[in-house]
């Protein structure tokens, strides 16, 4: 064996003492300092038996590296499963509560802008949001009053023209190459008639409920008004309680991209009223010109139904198509379908590309995806949360992934947020 020339130490240093050279997977265990055991807790027992880290060693060594991986992800993923669906539980269980606070919320997003407007022209931060939930209160209630009144005022007209529709349409069956007559036609109604005379009882449990109904309503919106006047005045305070929560080291980033999910959730909901807007305004246009009974009504229901995205308008479209041929007719109908439909044509090519742009950039299959499974979830209403609850994911996990921005300006401290 060939002799190493030794390590020459520079003047002023502690001499070199050069490490014993590292075993190999061949080699006997290593002494530990008392003589005895192995370096780390891992020795051999009796007979040659492997324990402590050399049999985890040995374990680790004996299962591919590739699975390893899998189950690591597996039962992270399991775990992350059980949470999001305890979570899910327990929102669901208390619905009567949970509901109309995140409809606080959206309403607080789309009044945020118009709160921030009036302080800026001096007007007292209680005063301003008074006036934005009064204000939107009072313009909500008028929608449904106008929705029940054109309702009331054009039912005798509306029910006649449905009549004469309906003896329009067992004409054209008579005639048509089914060849159906007026006794199969009477057979049929017979039947109908039947079935609800049959179904009282059914009926009248429906009515109970939906009663109920009603009465939860009421107390979700007194709940949803409470909430929505605390969000907009103290909604700063409240998310700095929430920070607490968070770890320290983590807090300026889960506040950077609270801020940062809240920008693009504003966004989305201005975005939404302002197309809700335009689908209600082409619809109004298209049924005053065709002279379609109750255009006021249907109108703002396109303007409610808009906020289920992609569904909602175009389910309440189709009532105005329906109105259209009850009351005037197929040729009218086939015009106020083929207006709808460039309504939806012009917010879906153009309207949404440009209103939402890169401050919510949600894929449209996520679109589909998440709204297919909300409305399976929670129906109607999780339809209307699941694309403000993807928007918000989206920009949330962007920021919370990317280098935290270091500006006073843009960047004030938590403390200082507004929800």
């Amino acid at each position: 064996m060939a002799l190493r020339r030794p390590r020459r130490t520079p003047p002023g240093q502690a001499p070199y003492v050069e490490a014993p050279p590292r075993p190999t997977p061949t080699d006997p265990p290593h002494p530990g300092p008392a003589g005895g055991g192995n370096v780390g807790g891992g020795h051999e027992g009796k007979d040659g038996a492997l324990t402590g880290e050399r049999r985890i060693a040995a374990f680790d060594r004996a299962i591919p590296w590739g699975l390893q991986i899998a189950a690591g992800w597996s039962w992270r993923m399991l775990i992350i499963a059980a949470a999001v669906l305890g979570v899910g539980y327990v929102l669901m269980y208390f619905s009567e509560v949970t509901v109309p606070v995140a409809v606080a919320l959206l309403l607080a997003a789309m009044l945020q802008p118009l709160i921030s407007w009036f302080e800026r022209l001096g007007m007292p931060r209680g005063l301003a949001v008074a006036i934005g939930v009064v204000g939107g209160f009072l313009i909500v209630i008028g929608v449904l009053v106008l929705i029940v009144w054109q309702i009331v005022a054009y039912a005798p007209e509306l029910a006649s023209q449905t009549v004469g529709g309906v003896s329009q349409l067992l004409e054209w069956l008579a005639q048509s190459p089914l060849q159906i007559s007026q006794e199969q036609v009477d057979g049929f109604i017979g039947q109908i008639t039947d079935f609800l005379q049959n179904s009282q009882q059914l009926i009248a449990s429906y009515a109970a409920s939906a009663g109920a109904g009603v009465g939860r309503f009421v107390a979700g919106l007194a709940v949803a008004l409470f909430a929505l006047f605390f969000l907009l005045y103290e909604g700063r305070s409240i998310w700095a309680f929430v920070l607490r929560f968070v770890p320290r080291a983590a807090r300026d980033r889960t506040d950077h991209a609270a801020r940062t999910g809240w920008a693009s959730l504003i966004a989305y909901v201005r975005a939404t009223v302002i197309v809700a807007l335009v689908d209600a305004v082409g619809v109004l246009i298209a049924a005053l010109i065709l002279g379609v009974p109750l255009a006021p009504a249907l109108a703002a229901l396109v303007f409610i139904g808009a906020f289920v995205p992609i569904v909602g308008a175009l389910v309440t479209g189709f009532v105005a198509v329906a109105v259209a041929l009850v009351a005037l007719g197929w040729v009218q109908a086939l015009i106020m379908l083929g207006a709808i439909i460039l309504v939806m044509q012009l917010e879906g090519n153009v309207l949404q590309p440009f209103l939402l742009g890169k401050a919510v950039s949600v894929h449209p299959l996520a679109v589909i995806l998440g709204l297919s499974v909300g409305i399976t979830i929670g129906g109607i209403v999780g339809g209307i949360f699941a694309i403000p609850v993807i928007a918000f994911s989206n920009a949330f996990v962007k920021a919370l992934s990317a280098p935290l921005p270091v500006n006073p300006v843009t960047d004030p401290p938590a403390t200082e947020l507004r929800v």
